[in-house]
């Protein structure tokens, strides 16, 4: 009996495409937006677990939009507040008008190119549709994040994930990270003790 049980859960498994293996590993692995492994610019696998008892600000990018010069701000944000525990994580992605064309490669080029950017960079990503990252299914479902959940609206829509690895702030595309209720959002995360020390 155990055998035949045995042979029809591999014929199941055999059901399961390659892709859906990759995808079932790329999903959550525990509750909180910190508990996925993406992709970096260069292609290395990162578990956004290394980032537990930061302020992490997860932004949306584009080369081509209006809002890409917010890339100077972001930068000048990461650099003021980097030594106390600040990071942004940057995903691009080509989901509106065709904004973001270019491969990894060539984004990587123009945001540390242009824009001098030193914050983490990664991999090209789909954040609306059916190809939507897992990481972004979990920031925009309102089952998920019921406060702040929500389709991502453009290019630079911004989350802030406090200390405690929760998402405690969303502000809009088109709002300039540099903008008085950001940085004061920040600087309140910041203050707060962290779990990890």
């Amino acid at each position: 009996m155990r055998i035949k049980q045995h042979a029809t859960l591999l014929a199941g498994l055999a059901l399961i495409s390659g892709s859906t293996v990759a995808g079932l590993a790329a999903t959550k692995m525990g509750p909180g937006p910190l508990n996925f492994t993406v992709t970096n610019i260069d292609g290395k696998r990162v578990g956004l677990k290394k980032y537990a008892g930061d302020v992490v600000m997860i932004v949306n990018t584009a080369s081509l939009c209006g809002n890409t010069p917010q890339y100077a701000s972001l930068e000048k944000l990461y650099k003021t507040y980097k030594s106390k525990g600040f990071r942004i994580l940057a995903f691009p992605e080509n989901n509106f008008m065709n904004q973001e064309p270019g491969n990894n490669a060539s984004i990587k080029t123009f945001c540390t190119g242009k824009y001098k950017t030193s914050f983490d960079l990664f991999s090209k990503i789909s954040v609306k549709g059916p190809d939507k990252a897992p990481l972004y299914t979990y920031l925009t479902d309102k089952s998920t994040d019921p406060k702040f959940g929500g389709d991502i609206e453009w290019n630079f829509a911004k989350f802030l994930i406090g200390r405690d690895g929760e998402i405690v702030g969303r502000f809009p595309a088109g709002h300039d990270p540099l903008s008085a209720d950001v940085v004061s959002a920040i600087q309140t995360q910041l203050s707060a003790a962290s779990k990890r020390k």
